[in-house]
């Protein structure tokens, strides 16, 4: 199913398929769902799909091409915390819903919020899900159709199965700071750097030990800072610490900035490991260079 994300997508898919291909289209509602601004996406500035003021002219679309649209779409980022706010949103999508004749589904993304700290709210997504089916079987009834509820709970699902483990290289007293570098960077986990998100980061190799406090820093050769002040039982240079959460917008964001290799992945099912991706290697890297011709 193709999701369509601007009125000039929709024409040229329209032009290319017309009714004879069915496509779904994002919405952008323009509302903020709160919590983090980097990963809000359906603000009035997110680049993200059709703003709800433009429904005119994508029905104009619609209607000259004949295009078959099955579902509608929208996504307002991964902090859901007022059920209320994504209701709103939802209030929005079924006006717009009542527009489509031949609609199948509805997608409401996703957006559901994991606890990446302990002292973080999570969404409840019971409540949210009682009230917006309740507002759904409304809607249901009231336009007669019987539509799809979809959503895509991908981090929801996925973040807490993961952890990054990392090895420290070195720990660096300056004159501001105690310094814990990894064998492991933003190359690996560029979250905290590109969403200043927050990880929790646990010492498995002295959980008992003294707290003390540390700027906790990776490899590469660019301020790739995991976490600034951080109180973590004490850490000499050889401890494995633990990243949490790194099951979602981890090993996907990965990348080989300064030619360095992506680590291997780990599966435990049932208590037991097995390795289900191998560590890169140099030879990886340079797989892909070819060699100069001679002239």
């Amino acid at each position: 199913m193709v999701n369509v994300d601007s009125l000039s997508a929709l024409e040229r898919f329209g032009h290319a398929f017309g009714g004879r291909v069915p496509c779904c289209v994002r919405i952008n509602p323009h509302v903020l769902a709160g919590g983090n601004p980097h990963i809000q996406t359906g603000h009035i500035d997110s680049k993200f799909g059709v703003s709800i003021y433009q429904l005119r002219h994508l029905l104009r679309i619609v209607s000259t091409y004949g295009i078959d649209v099955a579902g509608l779409h929208m996504h307002t980022g991964s902090e859901i915390l007022d059920a209320g706010v994504f209701l709103e949103a939802a209030e929005i999508l079924y006006d717009a819903a009542r527009q489509f004749p031949a609609l199948r589904f509805l997608d409401f993304g996703s957006g559901f919020k994991v606890q990446y700290r302990e002292d973080q709210p999570a969404t409840d997504v019971e409540a949210l899900g009682r009230a917006l089916g309740e507002s759904f079987a409304r809607f249901r009834e009231e336009c007669g159709r019987e539509l799809e509820l979809w959503f895509e709970p991908g981090k929801f699902l996925v973040s807490e199965a993961g952890l990054l483990l990392a090895r420290v290289n070195v720990v660096k007293q300056t004159v501001s700071t105690v310094f814990v570098g990894l064998d492991t960077g933003l190359n690996h986990l560029i979250r905290p750097m590109l969403y200043n998100a927050y990880h929790r980061i646990v010492n498995l190799s002295n959980p008992r030990g003294t707290p003390r406090v540390y700027s906790v820093v990776g490899y590469i050769c660019e301020t790739d800072t995991f976490a600034w002040d951080r109180q973590l039982p004490e850490v000499r240079e050889g401890d494995v610490l633990a990243f949490l959460n790194a099951g979602a917008y981890g090993f996907e964001m990965s990348s080989n900035y300064n030619s360095r290799p992506r680590p291997a992945e780990v599966l435990v099912e049932n208590g037991r490991d097995r390795l289900v991706r191998r560590r890169e290697t140099l030879d990886d890297l340079l797989r892909t260079q070819l060699e100069a011709e001679d002239e």
